[in-house]
């Protein structure tokens, strides 16, 4: 189901990008000529295609089980040290605070799934693009924090904290930031 979306999204916006950097340009060239050649009706009828496929196969999933449509998020970066949202250690000591360790994502995601999620909102339900899209940044942020901690030598990050922004439409910003240490043997 999710490939049938994923290709009636991609024929949405083929038929979308064809109407207005072809469509428009011809009708404004040819005003005179009230017959749409072959090659615009194909755009408009993959533009509007397009649309009913993913509000059918959207509808469809709605109508599906969620426990099997369910999967799983990205999973955490593997490292060697702790992450910790605490500014303590049960039964350790902080033996050198090395300084603070960010790591930085902008994520976006594409056209066709911004479609998707638009008529999830109408429909109802979880976004799963955007819970996708923000867990692939909340990895990346994070294994890039990780990376400069490593290179600090740190053996954990401590009060670590994340933030979100909305950069633009469906664009986001994710910082995660926390205090890198060393600690007592």
């Amino acid at each position: 189901m999710r490939l049938i979306r994923n290709i009636g999204s991609l024929v949405f916006v083929l038929g979308l990008f064809v109407a207005i950097f072809a469509g428009i340009p011809w009708y404004v060239m040819v005003a005179d000529n009230p017959v749409l050649p072959w090659w615009l009706r194909t755009a408009v009828f993959c533009l509007l295609g397009g649309i009913l496929v993913v509000l059918a196969t959207l509808a469809l999933e709605q109508r599906r089980p969620k426990a099997a449509a369910e999967r799983p998020l990205p999973g955490e970066p593997d490292r060697g040290f702790l992450l910790l949202n605490t500014d303590a250690l049960p039964g350790r000591d902080v033996s050198e605070v090395l300084g603070m360790v960010q790591g930085h994502t902008v994520f976006a995601i594409w056209l066709g799934k911004d479609l998707s999620a638009l008529v999830r909102l109408i429909l109802g339900g979880e976004l799963t693009e955007y819970t996708e899209m923000m867990g692939r940044a909340r990895a990346t942020a994070t294994e890039r924090m990780t990376a400069k901690a490593a290179e600090m030598g740190a053996d954990a990050v401590i009060n670590v904290r994340y933030m979100t922004t909305s950069v633009v439409g469906s664009a986001a910003e994710l910082l995660v930031y926390g205090t890198a240490v060393k600690l007592s043997e």
